[in-house]
């Protein structure tokens, strides 16, 4: 077996997985097949273009590498923590239910919805599915890291949870919120809020900026779909 594949099996049975048979082939798409808790379970192992990569590595030595400071390394770990949105968390829904009454309820209803959806096909769908080793786990550059919050996960690098959450959020309220709440161009900053925790991920070494791709893509979809449901359902009935 490779050195590569060995680091990536060495680090899958941190997981607890177990491994039973292991099929690799030049596909860029690598099939590997263990047994967990007595069920055989998939591991889609996806390796990307050599350009794509090199690009990938490069801003992530960039930012979390390059550009640092003391200020940013203490900034930075805190915004992926729930604790530091609770104030805007407790604005947003405060100002919701006191403006839209009934309707603001249902709205938080829709949002926590939101956010549980987008976690789930995050966290369970796509990471417990497709494999890739968080940059802190990655033997090529481990090294040189700047690691800087407690804990380096041991599940998969993609996508970013954190990405997706923020960015479903962000889509929902403004798929929802646009055409009753007149702030014009302020709008751009609820995905600024996105956008925050979502660079922190790779300022601290937990993510790579195509794990926080796609967990953006796939938040600004799971959002806008939640959006057109709330609008259809909710609304529709308010008008």
């Amino acid at each position: 077996m490779q050195p590569i594949f060995k680091n990536i099996y060495a680090n899958l049975l941190e997981n607890s997985f177990k491994a039973k048979t292991c099929k690799l082939s030049s596909l860029p798409i690598i099939k590997i097949i263990f047994v967990y808790r007595m069920q055989i379970c998939t591991i889609l192992l996806f390796t990307l273009p050599e350009k794509i990569k090199a690009l990938d590595y490069y801003i992530f030595s960039k930012i979390n590498g390059k550009w640092h400071n003391t200020f940013f390394d203490t900034f930075f770990p805190f915004t992926r923590e729930t604790f530091f949105w609770l104030p805007f968390y407790f604005f947003l829904v405060l100002f919701v239910i006191i403006n839209f009454k009934r309707f603001g309820w249902l709205w938080v209803l829709f949002l926590v919805l939101n956010v549980v959806v987008s976690d789930q096909v995050s966290s369970t769908l796509i990471k417990d599915n497709f494999f890739r080793l968080r940059p802190c786990r990655d033997p090529a550059i481990a090294e040189s890291v700047r690691f800087l919050v407690k804990n380096c996960g041991t599940n998969s690098s993609f996508t970013s949870s954190h990405a997706a959450n923020h960015f479903a959020a962000a889509m929902f309220i403004f798929a929802t919120l646009r055409h009753r709440v007149s702030i014009k161009k302020w709008w751009a900053l609820i995905f600024l809020w996105a956008f925050i925790p979502c660079y922190a991920q790779i300022y601290v070494g937990v993510h790579f900026p195509v794990d926080i791709l796609g967990g953006i893509l796939l938040g600004i979809v799971l959002g806008y779909l939640m959006g057109y449901l709330f609008n259809r359902t909710v609304l529709k009935r308010q008008t």
